[in-house]
């Protein structure tokens, strides 16, 4: 497996965790009696701290998925990955930090920190567009 397609499947893996976390974390706030099945905002915001953090980091995931999956899906499909494989690891790593970070904290810091792993997977998608673009 090339490490675009390794991206690309750690990606969706990694926002299926955050889906099942929340899942997870909203079931047992219904089987502990504190809250009825169908009281949910899908924003999160009816929840505590970290609900809503996981929530976010979530949406945040399934937010930014079609363009990283679009671009690595259109590299695979067309025997590109060599353009994209270099910083593969890095745009996944980047990825994960910046959930990380947002399930940390909302704090000033941990924003900051959050918007930069953020500002690393846009740079990279460009990159890999205008590399793409190159090659046509």
């Amino acid at each position: 497996m090339t490490p675009t397609a390794t991206a690309l499947l750690v990606y969706v893996s990694w926002t299926l965790l955050l889906l099942v976390s929340l899942g997870v974390l909203r079931t047992s706030l219904v089987v502990g009696g504190k809250r009825a099945a169908n009281s949910f905002a899908p924003s999160g915001d009816d929840m505590a701290a970290f609900g809503k953090r996981l929530t976010r980091a979530h949406a945040n995931c399934y937010e930014n998925l079609p363009a990283a999956g679009a671009v690595l899906l259109y590299v695979i499909a067309t025997s590109q990955t060599a353009l994209t494989d270099g910083l593969a690891y890095i745009f996944i790593g980047a990825r994960i930090s910046q959930s990380l970070a947002h399930l940390i904290s909302t704090e000033r810091l941990w924003v900051s920190i959050r918007f930069a792993f953020f500002i690393v997977q846009v740079a990279i998608l460009v990159f890999w567009l205008l590399k793409l673009f190159g090659h046509l």
